[in-house]
């Protein structure tokens, strides 16, 4: 019997966990804009960000969102 290597994960492994910390940047999948990480919560899969660059003379809100609705930038 022979067995062939197949480059690549099986459909049936988990997905890879994210993984975002303090101070990252990110996208929001609803959102074109960029955000900055301003806390994390592992234990109940939340964050907190503000849009970035900040801005000037107002500043960027905080707002939480769930880690589900975001994605690492390059």
């Amino acid at each position: 019997m022979t067995t062939l290597a197949i480059q690549g994960c099986s459909l049936s492994d988990p997905p890879l966990p994210m993984t975002v910390n303090q101070g990252d940047c990110v996208n929001l999948r609803s959102n074109e804009g960029t955000y900055q990480v301003i806390g994390v919560d592992d234990q109940h899969d939340r964050c907190w960000v503000r849009r970035w660059p900040i801005e000037p003379k107002v500043g960027s809100p905080v707002f939480e969102i769930s880690l589900e609705q975001i994605a690492v930038t390059a």
